[in-house]
């Protein structure tokens, strides 16, 4: 009696690298964005914001509040990003890109200052913490630095991580200023963060600039 032996022959799972691949994409540009965002929310007035908020309420609901807002400003940002960064060539997009990382260190050279509605908006308010603070800054990042810088690494990023990094990057940039400022006080070191946050935009720009030209060029 002979037995007959099936084989079966499994097909390889195609889809593993390719998953591999957009996870490892997704990483990158969260990172990026998280590095580019903290960098742009030092010496910014959410900064400012938030470390004002934080002398009125508990800390949970201040943080809770930022990010809420934060959230849904960069979700809004990494929609125009994305939907232009798909109309747009990469060359033209990296030194669009470039022109506005230098804008960006220029206009943090300038400094940001709380006017003096913003401050009675947060020392008026009898709004719940997070009400208050979700929407203080839901208001104050519209048209800021930080959701144009979203929407400039969304143009040529995966939008998942962008929104992501960029959210958390700014988030950590709040908590570290609330946290320095109930530290130390008013003995904060404003210009060296300036400074140092200027010349870390610049040298985005610069790169950018450099990778717009290769890519031109080619």
């Amino acid at each position: 009696m002979q037995t007959s032996i099936c084989r079966v022959e499994v097909a390889p799972d195609l889809t593993r690298p390719e998953r591999k691949a957009d996870v490892d994409a997704i990483l990158a540009s969260t990172l990026l964005s998280f590095g580019v965002i903290f960098v742009a929310e030092l010496g910014d007035k959410s900064q400012l914001m938030a470390l004002t908020f934080a002398t009125r309420f508990k800390i949970w609901p201040v943080i809770i509040g930022i990010t809420a807002a934060t959230a849904l400003v960069h979700l809004v940002s990494v929609g125009i990003g994305y939907g232009l960064g798909a109309s747009l060539p990469t060359g033209w997009i990296s030194l669009a890109a470039a022109v506005a990382f230098i804008a960006f260190g220029f206009w943090t050279l300038h400094g940001d200052h709380l006017t003096d509605e913003e401050k009675d908006k947060v020392n008026r308010t009898k709004k719940s913490a997070i009400i208050a603070v979700g929407t203080a800054f839901f208001l104050a990042e519209l048209g800021d630095k930080t959701m144009l810088a979203t929407i400039t690494l969304a143009t040529d990023h995966g939008w998942l991580g962008v929104w992501i990094g960029s959210t958390l990057g700014m988030v950590a940039a709040d908590v570290l200023a609330i946290g320095i400022g109930m530290a130390l006080g008013k003995a904060l070191p404003e210009k060296a963060i300036r400074y140092g946050a200027a010349a870390l935009f610049f040298i985005f720009g610069v790169w950018l600039l450099v990778e717009a030209i290769r890519t031109l060029s080619a």
